[in-house]
């Protein structure tokens, strides 16, 4: 029997709380949600990269609708039993009242958490004011808090991703995004272990850190020991796949060879790997 909805919300809370760190991958459709699954992982959590790929469009440039996230995280949600959280990039909407309708609408999607990101998606005003930042935050943990079962709010501050390596502001915006009702913070593109210690000292909600990332490599160890309590890997196991996939379709361009076969995930294992059991 399938597990519930609210069934798997309290699981993944429980993740947050348990101590040490989990990891969370990020699949970008159903078939390596069910690898993930099948390889023992505890949750996943999609990505806005890996999906505006295999559109054939840029990520961060808004091509990709809310209805299309929603529609990706749906397959994600229907292939597994694991709980599901989305990268719900800044709300699909500069306004509070946007940001709320997305965490809405995550819920009828059958997710169990999702974030929501201070990024405007406008080159020449990256991030949000402070203050329209936190009250988008705000909106959203008061629709999280109004859906019937647990759902995992992650407040993200984007400064370091957007050529603003400011920590001190990068800090006073996940505090404030703690105090509006955040159930967990991210701040992604840390890479230096004092910077990752001094956000996790600074808040007391579970803090997010993304690998995978070539400027940052820990281990899940090294970064519980900092204070992590949850790590994803963004786009990075999508772009590992593409490396492959180019990698091979290279060797048979250039070189009219194919010796990326010898690699390659057997056809046997690739079909256990994705059929539900």
């Amino acid at each position: 029997m399938r597990a519930s909805q609210a069934a798997k919300a309290e699981r993944f809370q429980a993740l947050h709380a348990r101590p040490g760190a989990f990891v969370i991958p990020n699949p970008w459709d159903a078939g390596t949600a069910r690898i993930l699954e099948k390889l023992g992982f505890e949750a996943l959590t999609t990505t806005s990269a890996g999906l505006a790929f295999v559109l054939g469009r840029r990520d961060g440039a808004g091509e990709v609708t809310r209805d299309e996230t929603l529609a990706n995280a749906r397959a994600i949600v229907d292939a597994t039993d694991l709980p599901v959280a989305a990268d719900l990039e800044n709300g699909f909407g500069h306004t509070p009242e946007a940001a709320a309708e997305t965490i809405r609408l995550a819920g009828e999607a059958g997710l169990v958490g999702g974030s929501i990101e201070d990024s405007t998606g406008d080159p020449g005003r990256p991030i949000y004011d402070f203050q329209q930042a936190v009250e988008r935050v705000a909106a959203a943990a008061a629709a999280a808090r109004a859906l019937p079962f647990p759902f995992v709010l992650v407040g993200r501050a984007e400064n370091f991703l957007h050529g603003r390596p400011d920590l001190d502001d990068t800090i006073r915006r996940l505090q404030a995004f703690e105090a509006a009702g955040a159930d967990a913070l991210f701040a992604p593109g840390l890479t230096r272990a004092e910077d990752i210690r001094t956000v996790c000292a600074s808040v007391r909600k579970p803090v997010n850190v993304v690998m995978g990332l070539k400027s940052a490599s820990f281990s899940v160890a090294e970064l519980a020991a900092l204070g992590v309590r949850r790590i994803s890997v963004g786009s990075a196991l999508s772009r590992a796949a593409l490396g492959a996939f180019v990698q091979a379709a290279r060797e048979i361009q250039e070189r009219g060879t194919f010796g990326f076969a010898e690699d390659a995930l057997p056809y046997a294992d690739a079909n256990a790997l994705v059929v539900r059991t």
